[in-house]
């Protein structure tokens, strides 16, 4: 699933693409929403809130928020007008399009039309945005120590104590303060603060989209050359990989 760093770049994609521009055409390939039709709208901008997209629209019919998540498999892709679609028009759910540019969401999780004043109730259950410029490390430490017991892994992933964090930061995040995912909170309490700000630098900087990792998705640890570990972490069903060197991690 796309992190909070992935995302960020999709909103600026959009932005580039559609910010400021009249809609000439849109198709809501979902069942709610197949009678849609907001051409005419001016897009205002889009904005995220940890790993969920908010594209704010103005329309005669009202103030619009179209709420859409990538989950697993979805994307969404910018391209000029008449240009081919990198997938099958089959997996599209949102076609956005302008006189130069279109916007087509591809295999999306969710997608949602809220009227502006509601757009709140896609993102009142998530904890502090990491990336966001109102990030409040404070809360998020408060949130992720509410359940000591928890795994590191677990904690860092869940999106109701910070928001944003998926599986590759969780484990590059343990891997680079030198603690085992597998760790429980409480073990880790005095290292939080420098992890959180650590991950924060990283996501701003887009370190991901280099995919030099320490340890995910790797068989050797990139820093010793050991091997690398790997436990499926979470609610049974709910599963993650979670990866880790035992000579690095601790």
């Amino acid at each position: 699933m796309p992190e909070g760093d992935a995302v960020l770049r999709t909103a600026r994609a959009l932005n580039r693409g559609l910010a400021g521009q009249v809609l000439r055409r849109t198709d809501f390939r979902v069942p709610q929403l197949a009678t849609t039709d907001l051409s005419g709208g001016t897009v205002l901008t889009t904005e995220t809130r940890g790993k969920h997209l908010l594209t704010r629209i103005d329309h005669r019919t009202g103030e619009w928020t179209l709420h859409t998540h990538l989950k697993m498999e979805g994307s969404w892709r910018v391209l000029d007008v008449g240009r081919r679609w990198p997938k099958p028009g089959f997996q599209a759910r949102v076609v956005l399009g302008t006189e130069t540019t279109e916007a087509v969401g591809f295999l999306l999780g969710t997608v949602e039309l809220l009227p502006r004043d509601q757009e709140h109730a896609a993102f009142d259950h998530l904890g502090p945005d990491i990336l966001a410029d109102s990030w409040d490390p404070d809360e998020a430490l408060r949130r992720l120590l509410r359940q000591p017991g928890r795994t590191l892994f677990e904690a860092l992933r869940d999106q109701t104590n910070l928001a944003g964090i998926g599986t590759i930061y969780a484990a590059e995040t343990c891997f680079i303060a030198g603690v085992s995912p597998l760790r429980q909170v409480a073990d880790a309490t005095e290292r939080l603060p420098a992890m959180l700000q650590r991950t924060r630098e990283l996501m701003k900087a887009e370190w991901s989209r280099s995919r030099r990792m320490w340890v995910y998705g790797r068989r050797a640890c990139r820093r010793c050359g050991g091997t690398v570990s790997l436990a499926r972490v979470g609610p049974a069903g709910q599963e993650r990989p979670a990866y880790f060197c035992t000579f690095c991690q601790r």
